[in-house]
């Protein structure tokens, strides 16, 4: 079992560094899992609200082949415009000048009669037309950016405007995508725009479009994509902003509403298919053939769908889409609030899951035959297949699949696998070693159902210990993108506690995450059970200490790992248990239970708010006074019991004890407490003063304790509790 469980994590880690180190395999796969999902539940169909005007194939009947002259441009925008468009972008770029223009003609032609070059030269040129249609209208003109810096298309370093932002928490540069270079519009035509957008759209790796960056960097400028821009200039203009958290980006908001996007500032457009409800002929429109209503109050993209122009791209959802119609999705995505989303903390949550249930895996399979070990893995895999559909179907959060199901599927497989060759290595062991003794049939009976140990239990005086790490949430946190090196850290930390107890011949009960649970006096009887606990405890502080030191160098060395000290509390208590193996007829484990056990996890708890390490309860003080440095610190009604507990906290070995400072701290702290519990506030607070300068002498860290009960007698100079007060604190919490 030992030898599988072992190939299983070998597995299992192998398995995560894939994930990690994410090939385009792994990547393509997760992508499909997603398409499956835009295809199973498409984005529902709502009014449009974004008029896709198309140069489709009648419009290049009816005004002629593209590009059109800028002066038919001109005249297609003033039609929207009197037709009452919101904003107009342009999925085109006039990066060139017309050739149609009557100053490029007049040039073009060195043979034309004197009088008809002047005249062409006199009337004003196509580009100037546009921009004038342009300069009555609000319009949002596309520009492209490559990822080569290639002067030539564009002669040379430009002014490029910035669009106007703001940043939300940390700098988004770093994060977002960069671009050298940025082929613009003629300066005549960018110039009168209301806006200039980004029409740039980069595929997957296997040529499908399913990311769109809303917000990059352009000529180290931050400039926007086409439809966040036209959703900028729609709601009047003003400057947008960029949120930004430890992981980059996590969204923009732009016209009011907050749009998610990716690390790099990219969005999951949630598509349907390609509906021509969206789209209006562009020659019908120069025709006055289309109807009014249908671009009255809507935002406008002018594009093609025209086979010739070539402009289709493949998406989760359709294999041709026009590349207007991405931009078209997104705006929509953006008004109707129907984002997909792949949270920043995707990755984590997907590693430590796939972590998780591969233990459980390595764990679990071993101890269920083989028609279980089926249907557990069925129901595994097919629990993560739904659960991620429903965080698409129901939150739209893009949480992949595909690894987990794989992942445990191979995982399965291995152990099921390892556990057929252990039943039957063992059914061999058991004819082999009883063979001689029983009957085949009882032999057979035997391999086939192994007699289970009986359980049961004593009662006897123990000596409990807990101990837990002080905010382990917040350092588990930082280790979500790097599970092994929590993993790491934690055994490391661990091993160093567990000698502590080891080395004082106690029993280890339990590790429950990065608490452990340890008890004396059993089952080897241990005359000195609470002086081996208590000794173990400020061992365990000081190994802790010398952990962070040792992990505070490596660090240093190590700048790109980062440190975080672990403190313990640690709680300690005396008296009767029961103990013996306790659990079920599958599993038990040798363990104690009773309220001396409850006691001393509540201890445990406790010494956080009252900032000491280790707190005895008192029957351990009692037994070990004489002998350690114990100092009395309250007396205290824990949560879950009704009678008050005197505790203590536990400071230095036995060679504090003769000394002298701590005989005056000793002292001091004994008149604070009679003084406190007898409500002579004022001097209870000189003797608490008088303690701070004995504890610095001493090395003892009691700024935490001290500091609670500087607060509790301020607390009742101006409360006073009273006089049937009995000076017990009630604790809140475990």
């Amino acid at each position: 079992m030992a030898l599988a469980r072992l190939a299983g994590l070998v597995l299992l880690l192998l398995l995560l560094g894939l994930r990690v180190a994410d090939p385009l395999f792994v990547s393509a796969i997760r992508n499909q899992g997603f398409d499956i999902f835009q295809r199973l539940y498409p984005r529902p169909p709502v009014k449009q609200p974004v008029v896709i005007v198309d140069i489709d194939e009648k419009s290049l009947e009816q005004v002629g082949q593209w590009p059109w002259p800028r002066s038919e441009v001109a005249r297609l925008i003033d039609r929207l415009t009197a037709m009452g468009a919101i904003d107009i972008g342009f999925d085109v770029v006039f990066a060139e000048p017309d050739r149609l223009s009557p100053d490029r003609i007049a040039e073009d032609n060195p043979d034309l009669p004197d009088a008809l070059r002047a005249g062409l030269l006199a009337l004003p040129s196509n580009e100037q037309v546009l921009a004038d249609a342009i300069g009555r209208s609000r319009v949002v003109v596309g520009e492209t950016s490559v990822r080569v810096d290639d002067q030539s298309l564009a002669g040379g370093k430009r002014d490029i405007p910035e669009v106007p932002h703001a940043a939300l928490g940390g700098d988004p540069v770093p994060y977002l995508l960069k671009f050298p270079r940025l082929v613009q519009n003629m300066p005549v035509i960018s110039q009168v725009a209301a806006g200039r957008g980004l029409f740039t759209v980069e595929p997957d790796p296997d040529g499908i479009f399913r990311r769109v960056p809303l917000v990059m960097m352009v000529e180290d400028k931050v400039r926007l994509a086409l439809s966040a821009e036209m959703l900028r200039i729609a709601t009047g203009g003003q400057a947008f902003a960029m949120k930004t958290g430890d992981a980059g980006l996590e969204g923009i908001v732009v016209g009011g509403v907050f749009v998610p996007t990716d690390g790099n500032g990219r969005v999951w457009p949630w598509f349907n298919g390609s509906s021509r409800e969206r789209y209006v002929s562009a020659g019908s429109v120069m025709l006055g053939e289309a109807p009014a209503a249908s671009i009255a109050g809507h935002m406008v993209l002018v594009g093609t769908s025209a086979v010739g122009l070539e402009d289709f791209r493949a998406t989760p959802v359709a294999a041709f889409m026009p590349g207007v119609e991405i931009h078209a999705q997104i705006i929509e995505n953006v008004l109707t609030q129907q984002f997909l989303h792949r949270p920043a903390y995707a990755i984590g949550m997907e590693l430590v899951f796939v972590l998780a249930a591969g233990l459980f895996v390595i764990w679990f399979v071993p101890r269920i035959g083989a028609s279980y070990s089926f249907f557990a893995a069925v129901s595994m895999i097919g629990m993560v297949a739904i659960g991620a559909f429903w965080a698409f179907y129901s939150r739209r959060m893009l949480i992949d699949a595909s690894f987990p199901m794989g992942a445990l599927a191979a995982l399965f497989m291995l152990m099921a696998t390892a556990n057929y060759m252990r039943e039957e290595r063992q059914k061999r062991q058991i004819r082999g070693a009883f063979g001689q003794y029983l009957s085949p049939a009882l032999v057979d009976r035997l391999a086939d159902h192994p007699e289970q140990l009986k359980l049961g239990g004593e009662t006897r005086e123990l000596t409990l210990l807990f101990t837990d790490v002080r905010g382990f949430t917040t350092i588990s946190e930082s280790f979500k993108s790097n599970p092994q090196g929590l993993t790491r850290l934690m055994n490391r930390f661990l091993t160093a506690l567990s000698k502590a107890i080891l080395e004082r011949d106690g029993t280890i009960d339990k590790y429950m995450g990065d608490a452990i649970m340890a008890f004396w006096n059993a089952p080897l009887d241990l005359h000195d059970h609470a002086l081996r606990a208590c000794r173990a405890g400020l061992d365990m502080v000081k190994r802790a200490s010398d952990l962070n030191e040792e992990r505070r160098k490596e660090v240093e060395q190590n700048p790109e790992e980062d440190f975080h000290e672990i403190r313990i509390g640690v709680g300690i208590n005396t008296g009767q248990c029961v103990v013996g193996n306790m659990g079920s007829d599958m599993r038990f484990d040798y363990t104690a239970l009773g309220d001396t056990v409850n006691l001393a996890s509540r201890l445990e708890g406790q010494s956080k708010p009252y900032g000491v390490a280790v707190i005895l309860g008192d029957s351990t003080a009692i037994a070990v006074g004489d002998k350690l440095a114990v100092l009395e610190i309250d007396r205290i009604r824990v949560k879950g019991k009704n009678e008050p507990e005197r505790i203590h906290t536990l400071i230095g070995m036995e060679e504090m004890v003769a000394d002298q400072g701590f005989q005056a701290l000793r002292t001091a702290n004994l008149a604070m407490l009679q003084n406190y519990r007898a409500q002579e506030w004022q001097a209870a607070s000189e003797a608490l003063a008088g303690m701070e300068p004995i504890a610095v002498r001493l090395g003892v860290e009691l700024d935490g304790y001290i500091a609670l009960y500087r607060s509790r007698i301020e607390y009742f100079r101006e409360n006073p509790p009273g006089e049937d007060w009995d000076g017990v604190y009630v604790a809140a919490t475990k």
